[in-house]
Order: C-alpha cells, then sequence, then structure tokens
C-alpha cells in the first residue's frame, strides 16, 4: 500500500532540490501535492516533471498575502492538509565582521518568520493529527565558517520543532525537523550564491568528515520526510532526523 494514499500534502520551495524531490515522492506515495516556489518558469518545469496530482501556486513565504492566497487555494481545492513540509529557505556566506543588516533581515524573514508564519496560517486547514516537517539544516549543529546568521536560523526550526509539539499536543499534529547534511541541489546556486568550483570545493572539503565518505542526493532526504509524513513515524514527535551521511554524529 502506498504510504500517503490519499493524503493532501504541501510542500514550500517545491520547485526544486529537496523540495522537488520530496513532490516527486509524495505522488508517488499516493499523495495529491501543492508546490510553491517564487519563479513561475521553475514551477511549470516542477509540475511537467512530477506528472499528475499537483497543483503549483506561485509565492513567497516570507510575504503574508501569498501565504493567504496559497492556504485559500487548498482549503478550496482540497478542504484540509494532512502533510505540510516547510521546506522553502534562503542563506548566504558572510564572516562575523562583514555581516550587514540587509543579509541578516533577509535571511531571517525567509528562514525563521517565513516558516513561522507558514505554519501558523496553515493551522485553520491542517486536520487534527496531520504531520509538519520543518527542513532544518546539519549547519544548526555544526559551526561552519562564515554561515553564522543562516546556521542561527536554522537552529529556530529546530526550537519550533519542539516547542509547537506541545502547542499543538491537543491536536494531535507531529511537528518534527529533518537535517540534511551535503547535498549539492539548485539551492547551492540559488541561495547560497556559489558557482560550480565553490561547490566541488566545498564538497570535496566536507568528504574527509562524512563517514559514508560521500554527499547525499535530494532524493534521499525525501525519502526521509516521506516517513516523517506517513503513519511509520506515528510516535515520533518534536525529533531532529539528520540524514548526513553521519557528518554531524561525529
Amino acid at each position: 500500500m502506498q504510504k500517503l494514499q490519499g493524503k493532501v500534502a504541501v510542500i514550500t520551495g517545491g520547485n526544486s532540490g529537496i523540495g522537488l524531490a520530496t513532490a516527486q515522492r509524495f505522488v508517488g506515495e499516493g499523495a495529491h501535492v501543492f508546490i510553491t516556489g517564487r519563479r513561475q518558469p521553475e514551477l511549470d518545469e516542477a509540475v511537467k516533471l512530477i506528472g499528475k496530482n499537483v497543483t503549483a501556486v506561485r509565492g513567497d513565504i516570507a510575504n503574508f498575502a501569498d501565504l493567504d492566497r496559497l492556504f485559500a487555494t487548498v482549503k478550496r481545492e482540497k478542504g484540509q492538509i494532512d502533510v505540510l513540509f516547510a521546506n522553502a529557505g534562503t542563506g548566504g556566506f558572510a564572516p562575523l565582521g562583514a555581516i550587514t543588516e540587509e543579509q541578516f533581515d533577509s535571511v531571517f524573514d525567509v528562514n525563521v518568520k517565513g516558516t513561522l508564519f507558514t505554519v501558523q496560517k496553515a493551522l485553520p486547514v491542517l486536520r487534527d493529527g496531520a504531520s509538519v516537517i520543518l527542513n532544518a539544516s546539519i549547519v544548526a549543529t555544526k559551526g561552519m565558517q562564515a554561515l553564522s546568521v543562516y546556521s542561527a536560523t536554522k537552529a529556530a526550526l529546530r526550537s519550533f520543532a519542539r516547542t509547537w509539539s506541545v502547542d499543538l499536543k491537543a491536536r494531535r499534529i507531529r511537528v518534527n525537523a529533518i537535517s540534511p547534511g551535503i547535498i549539492p541541489t539548485p539551492g547551492y546556486t540559488n541561495a547560497l550564491g556559489m558557482n560550480d568550483a565553490q561547490i566541488d570545493q566545498f564538497v570535496g572539503g566536507s568528504l574527509p568528515g562524512i563517514p559514508l565518505g560521500r554527499p547525499g542526493t535530494a532524493d534521499e532526504i525525501a525519502k526521509a520526510v516521506v516517513f516523517l509524513a506517513s503513519d511509520d513515524s506515528s510516535y515520533v514527535a518534536g525529533a531532529e532526523l539528520f540524514v548526513d551521511g553521519g557528518l554531524a554524529q561525529i
């Protein structure tokens, strides 16, 4: 039996990378998926790749009007949400001493404020017993050079998984965080501003610390998100699932 048969899922940032891979997995497991993204051409391409049981709604999670439109669309078309994967995020490199107010505000507005209000605005549409998954990162645990602002936002998401599990316990809504490791995706370029040579250098420099000896793939993260979304994780709440080849565990 498909793990998400008949369920309705929302994935923010579902137009590329981990979000797109997860949308493909969710549909393969029987769900209807709503995906968001800021760029319409990428959304259109993602819909073609997913192929069926997908609805794209263009929007930015830092924009409250976009969030309201997203959840109004879901309510009108499907009524309720069974799974919410708050995946959308941004970042950037800047060492302490070179961090600007603009960079700080832009990253916190999307990753922290945007994620918080994504979940809060979804609450009227989330069914009791739903699963919420937050896309955190190993950088909330590992100290990585020039990533202090981005890392702090991901630490906030880890905290949200704990506190929201308590806030929502009366509705039996499970909130968990997934923390990917080194997963080369378009986000390395679009969000972090890295070119191909910088990505190769970053990945290569990380390999000695990964017990499995390789970077991961977006699909490997997606399979773990399916676990947290499905009844297979029915007794998992407030947890952080590392999918990092062991990098943050040693």
